[in-house]
């Protein structure tokens, strides 16, 4: 089983963080099907011109072919972001510095085959840029504004939790195979060496927009866990309607699901697109119906569902 032994410490300093190049490589997995939950709208939206792209850049091409194992990616994907709001230029400098020798040794892991001769070649760190560098500009540049919003709101959603559960509670919900075990993180169920972070390392956690959750490190001092946002996918497709939209209408619906854990207007506003004032009036109705409590916290005021608005919610699923 592969474990992380985490000191009190570093558990303790763990903090959140966004990163762009998280975007591109869950925009990758969806367009070339390696995710297991797709998105449909993304990749019909891409595809195309991904393809005609790769068809362009031949040796893009060849290095997306060896980018995934079955059950893991090349570690180059994974280097934690360098700060906890970084660029995507700043993300992809990290790349680049690792050079030819590094990425290539990183693909012979991740190939589930022999590495094809032509990335035996120099220049490989040129079209891994390019790949990465094509993928944020045409497929998450203009969506990030959006997605950083989401990203954010996730973030203060577990931030709450933090408090009413600890870490065990948060670290727990970073993705279906991770769990909190005697003082260690499950990463995995792969039988591996217990991984022991040293006590000067650096946890991040880093929510993003795909089907999966990953983690990564840049030894022997960063150390990243990276899980599926809060709700992202069921934002991307199309939702028919059920009793509780036609009960209060598709928004105000959509907004007492999503608030199954405390979330503030400005988080609910990033997650549904809606402006900040329609959010607004829609949870003053919700809370003179008894279906959400608020109060206070610093500058913002955190809403939650009460009994009632578990009901409706659960009616509406059975």
């Amino acid at each position: 089983m592969g474990l992380w032994e985490i000191p009190s410490d570093v558990l303790a300093g763990a903090q959140f963080a966004v990163s762009p190049m998280a975007e591109v490589v869950g925009a990758l997995g969806y367009l070339t099907g390696a995710r297991s939950r797709p998105d449909e709208v993304f990749a019909a939206r891409h595809r195309a011109a991904f393809h005609a792209m790769l068809d362009e850049h031949p040796m893009r091409a060849a290095v997306l072919d060896n980018l995934w194992h079955p059950s893991w990616m090349a570690d180059f994907l994974s280097i934690p972001p360098p700060t906890l709001a970084p660029s995507f230029t700043e993300e992809l400098e990290q790349v680049m510095r690792l050079g030819d020798k590094v990425i290539r040794a990183h693909l012979r892991e991740s190939t589930p085959h022999r590495l094809p001769k032509s990335l035996e070649r120099p220049g490989l760190t040129e079209h891994v840029v390019g790949l990465l560098e094509w993928t944020w500009t045409h497929t998450v540049a203009s969506d990030w504004p959006r997605r950083e919003g989401v990203l954010r709101a996730d973030i203060t959603t577990r931030t709450h939790r933090l408090a009413a559960h600890g870490f065990a509670g948060v670290l727990r919900d970073l993705g279906k195979r991770r769990d909190w075990e005697r003082g260690h993180l499950r990463i995995n169920n792969f039988d591996l060496p217990t991984r022991r972070l040293s006590p000067q390392a650096r946890l991040l956690l880093v929510p993003v927009h795909a089907g999966g959750s990953w983690v990564g490190w840049d030894e022997p001092h960063r150390y990243a866990v990276y899980y599926p946002v809060g709700g992202a996918l069921a934002q991307t497709g199309a939702t028919t309607a059920d009793g509780l939209d036609q009960l209060l209408g598709r928004n105000r619906a959509r907004i007492l699901r999503l608030l199954q854990s405390p979330q503030t207007t400005s988080g609910l506003a990033a997650q549904t697109g809606l402006p900040l004032g329609a959010v607004g009036n829609h949870l003053r109705i919700l809370l003179r119906s008894g279906a959400v409590l608020k109060r206070r916290s610093g500058r913002e005021v955190i809403y939650w569902r009460t009994a009632l608005g578990d009901d409706l919610v659960a009616a509406s699923s059975a």
